[in-house]
């Protein structure tokens, strides 16, 4: 009946990758409660999707639910943190230790979804040196050495919008594979290097946006 989620399907299109934390999350909540089933009836009413949607999802993760009985809790967490990568520990660099910066290194909660920020770098010399709750904070110029210490595979960029592609184009060839991108600013990369864009920004202009027309 089921299949190894650590298994990933490289087709799993991206609108269900950004579903599945949720599914993960409620399903969570409910095995806190005590429950040992769920349904897709009921993940899709909590998360607001249609039942089929969430069936579809989770086709994706190779578990099949019981007609009627829908699908183990504890095994459905399980596969969909291996799907989903959360049980993996992935290094990271982060670049622009500002506020959000030191914000996301103070985050312990990363952790469990199996990202391990293992240093911060900066350009300032009075920031350089020092440690944000045990994160070491080195000058960007250590970008090399560090990277022969900590083999980091992910770059967190929280800098300046205007440094953005500087400081981008600066560490991909320190076999940095993947950037997550919290500036505005949509860095040009090559193709075999993946970046995954967040900006606070763009999403407090959507909210805004609904805002407006629940008041116009």
């Amino acid at each position: 009946m089921m299949c190894d989620g650590r298994k990933q399907d490289a087709r799993a299109p991206e609108p269900t990758l950004r579903r599945l934390p949720w599914y993960l999350a409620y399903v969570k909540l409910l095995k806190g409660c005590g429950e040992t089933r769920v349904s897709s009836t009921q993940i899709a009413k909590e998360i607001d999707v249609d039942p089929s949607l969430v069936a579809k999802d989770l086709s994706f993760v190779h578990i099949a639910g019981k007609t009627r009985v829908g699908y183990d809790v504890d095994a459905l967490i399980e596969i969909l943190e291996n799907f989903l990568g959360f049980t993996s520990q992935h290094r990271a660099f982060l670049f622009g230790v500002g506020r959000l910066g030191a914000a996301l290194m103070r985050d312990s909660g990363l952790n469990r979804y199996g990202l391990n920020i293992v240093a911060g770098f900066d350009v300032r010399e009075d920031v350089a040196g020092t440690t944000i709750d045990g994160i070491p904070v080195f000058h960007i110029d250590e970008i090399e050495e560090r990277q022969r210490e900590y083999a980091a595979t992910i770059g967190i960029i929280t800098v300046p919008v205007e440094e953005a592609q500087k400081v981008a184009d600066r560490i991909l060839d320190k076999g940095i594979r993947a950037l997550w991108n919290f500036t505005p600013f949509r860095i040009r990369v090559p193709g075999d290097v993946v970046v995954q864009n967040t900006s606070i920004y763009a999403h407090l202009a959507v909210m805004y946006n609904r805002l407006n027309l629940l008041n116009g």
